[in-house]
């Protein structure tokens, strides 16, 4: 009888564990990489013979390729709150402009200035589905503590506060005056890696998936490459011998990159994961030409402005189960369709997801919806804005009539036809007007004078030139 017991008893629990397991893969685990003001063209993937990206290159063969995907703002700070968010930005006054900015309508001053509170994350979305979230790598959502990653969701983070800093550690010979640029292991326990920093990111994430193997994880893997400063390993550098200048510093950043996210990849490959993990690439905005050397070719502009060189990303998307693996989605989309696709994909109903401008990308890559995610997209910093409506898109700025562009047929926007088609320019205005007229008010801004330079950077870096 005892025996009859035991051998019950052991039953149960291997149903049970089936059931876990069964569970466990109806959640794909989710790996976001988000790299930060890379090139457009600086990838192998994306066509680049001087770059060398062997594993993000593979990473694409495997991959869903996005042609026209889209960030919500042209520089680091406001494009990663949208991101996070799943809306515009500007809806809740975070206008594009980073962290701490100059002046403050809201009364905030300094550090104080952050992703607002009242706004909910995909950390947190995510945690109440049951996941273990991380975030590796620059946060650039607020300097004060209020703000930290892990009083926004996020269980673990080990990375530092601030937009950028040096990938080596700051000793005397290396110095800091800035506390947002420590890195940070916890909350608050500042802790230097003697790593160069892409690679120092990559090792915590895999000790992360290491150590949450058994149950659905959520990480965040945000580096600051190939941000400015621009440092680079000696032995990458070495592989570069027909590059010069930033441009040969970039390529070994690059390859730095490149080589942290094939690490991460493996270890998914090794612990037998990546079948039922969702992995999504792609970069925060346009490469900044003039500070990194970046190329943004054949789109024309850079970093800051919006122009497409600007806005438009690379952008992968690894499905579990290498579903539709090395294939092409040519509508446009955005990164504000990440968290609703997330959410869904983690077992949420993006029904119950509310006031967001993000959409669940499932079901237009299934091809189960033929329409286009979106049909319009907005952009916007103060006076200068954008608005992309189908194929069409409009700019505004603040010293020259607006500009229009035919994407369809000048993705490089060479061809302004503004003049041609009054009709439009003004349909386009309104669009954009009735949009606007809803935001909140910028909670803080910058310096016009920074204004007057973003201006003169676009038209030093308009044209395909970079």
């Amino acid at each position: 009888m005892n025996n009859i017991k035991v051998s019950i008893l052991v039953m149960c629990f291997m149903l049970l564990g089936v059931c876990h397991k069964v569970y466990a893969q109806k959640q794909p685990n989710i790996v976001f990489i988000l790299a930060d003001d890379a090139g457009y063209a600086d990838f192998g993937f994306q066509g680049s013979k001087a770059f060398k990206t062997p594993q993000l290159d593979k990473l694409a063969s495997q991959s869903i390729r996005f042609t026209q995907a889209y960030v919500s703002a042209a520089v680091c700070g406001p494009s990663r709150a949208g991101i996070l968010t799943g809306k515009y930005q500007q809806r809740f006054g975070y206008e594009e402009n980073n962290v701490p900015g100059y002046m403050s309508a809201s009364g905030t001053t300094g550090d104080d200035m952050g992703l607002p509170l009242d706004q909910k994350l995909m950390s947190e979305y995510l945690k109440e589905q049951g996941y273990k979230t991380a975030i590796f790598g620059k946060w650039h959502m607020g300097n004060a503590d209020k703000f930290h990653p892990t009083k926004r969701g996020f269980d673990t983070f080990y990375g530092f506060r601030g937009g950028a800093r040096s990938y080596y550690e700051f000793d005397k010979n290396n110095t800091n005056n800035r506390k947002e640029d420590r890195m940070e292991h916890g909350f608050g326990k500042y802790e230097e890696s003697k790593l160069y920093l892409t690679d120092a990111l990559a090792d915590a994430t895999i000790d992360f998936i290491e150590e949450n193997k058994s149950q659905p994880f959520f990480v965040y893997l945000s580096f600051n490459a190939v941000h400015t400063p621009m440092e680079a390993r000696r032995d990458d550098l070495k592989q570069f011998p027909n590059l010069e200048g930033k441009r040969k510093t970039l390529a070994a950043m690059a390859l730095g990159l490149d080589r942290a996210c094939g690490k991460v990849l493996e270890k998914l490959d090794e612990l037998g994961l990546r079948e039922n993990t969702l992995i999504v690439f792609t970069n925060d905005n346009g490469g900044p030409t003039d500070t990194n050397a970046s190329s943004n070719k054949p789109l024309g502009g850079t970093k800051a402005n919006h122009l497409e060189g600007g806005i438009r990303v690379p952008f992968l998307m690894s499905l579990p189960e290498q579903v539709k693996k090395n294939t092409l989605y040519t509508n446009p989309i955005s990164t504000l369709d990440l968290l609703p696709t997330f959410y869904q994909i983690a077992g949420g109903d993006e029904k119950n997801m509310t006031d967001l401008d993000g959409v669940n990308l499932l079901p237009f890559i299934s091809g189960e919806n033929k329409a286009r995610p979106h049909e319009t997209l907005f952009w916007k910093k103060e006076v200068r804005g954008a608005i992309r409506y189908k194929d069409l898109k409009l700019i505004r700025y603040p010293d020259r009539p607006a500009e229009l562009y035919n994407l369809a047929e000048d993705e490089a926007e060479v061809n302004n036809i503004a003049s041609a088609n009054p009709t439009l320019v003004n349909e386009l205005y309104k669009r954009f007007f009735e949009w606007e007229v809803s935001l909140e008010r910028p909670h803080w801004m910058l310096k016009h004078l920074y204004e007057g330079k973003a201006i003169e950077r676009l038209d030093r870096y308009r044209n395909t030139t970079n």
